[in-house]
């Protein structure tokens, strides 16, 4: 056994370590798993990657990310609600209603008419006007 080595160590598994931060587990998750405390996966990445568990889940969770796009994608053809969500997220489209002042121009002259007439009602025809 090399210095540094644990026999601790020896129970991660690089594809199973890799597939778990693809899964977005958390250090203390994957830890759990292998049943070893945080400086013992720490020390196994900097033998394995060279780099810090920090570093190298940064590194390996792309590809849970990738799978996780892919299936959105492929459920927004099916479902309503998750084509809305990524249209919101990728194509800057909202639920918002936005007026334009035309639109609230003849808001308002309505709004004006209706007060004039309920301010200046027109005298009542008699059956002579008719």
């Amino acid at each position: 056994m090399l210095k540094g080595d644990t026999p601790a160590q020896d129970r991660i598994d690089k594809k199973q370590f890799e597939n778990l931060c693809g899964l977005q587990c958390t250090l203390l998750e994957i830890c759990d798993f292998f049943d070893v405390e945080d400086d013992t996966l720490n020390s196994w990445c900097k033998k394995t990657y060279g780099t810090t568990f920090s570093e190298v889940f940064k590194q390996k969770r792309g590809k849970g990310q990738i799978s996780l796009r892919r299936m959105q994608w492929k459920l927004a053809e099916k479902n309503a609600s998750m084509a809305i969500f990524l249209g919101k997220q990728y194509l800057g489209q909202k639920d918002k209603i936005e007026y334009t002042d035309d639109g609230m121009k003849s808001i308002n002259e309505n709004i004006n008419n209706i007060a004039n007439l309920l301010n200046n009602p027109k005298p009542n025809r008699s059956d002579k006007d008719v």
